[in-house]
């Protein structure tokens, strides 16, 4: 299966790479991460990066790491149909104290526009 993982530094995107990526590890599925610009996360795209090789390396997984500019939704949507993706996997917001999910804009923008199968982790 090739997964395209997205990730924007806040920390339920964190949480969804580190689960993608065990999952990548243990079915070998290809996986490509892109990281985007989050405009909620207090990290910087650079530190970004740097986890994602980080848990890459620790992990032994060889995926291809891309640094997408633009709005973050789109960019996501284009590359996972232009490139052919089986699926999308972004963190999946909060849920709020009445139990229902906040999700964020990013991944609101992605399942609302995306041809590709979507998997929120929370």
């Amino acid at each position: 299966m090739r997964t395209l993982v997205g990730i924007g530094g806040s920390g339920d995107s964190l949480r969804a790479l580190a689960q993608a990526l065990d999952r990548a590890w243990e079915a070998g599925d290809d996986v490509t991460v892109a990281v985007v610009e989050n405009p909620d996360s207090p990290l910087a795209v650079e530190e970004v990066e740097s986890r994602v090789r980080e848990q890459l390396g620790e992990r032994g997984l060889d995926a291809e790491v891309v640094l997408l500019e633009g709005h973050a939704g789109s960019r996501l949507v284009d590359l996972a149909e232009s490139e052919g993706f089986d699926r999308i996997v972004l963190g999946g917001g909060e849920t709020s104290p009445l139990g229902k999910i906040n999700i964020g804009s990013i991944a609101e923008f992605v399942l609302l526009n995306a041809q590709t199968s979507v998997t929120l982790i929370r």
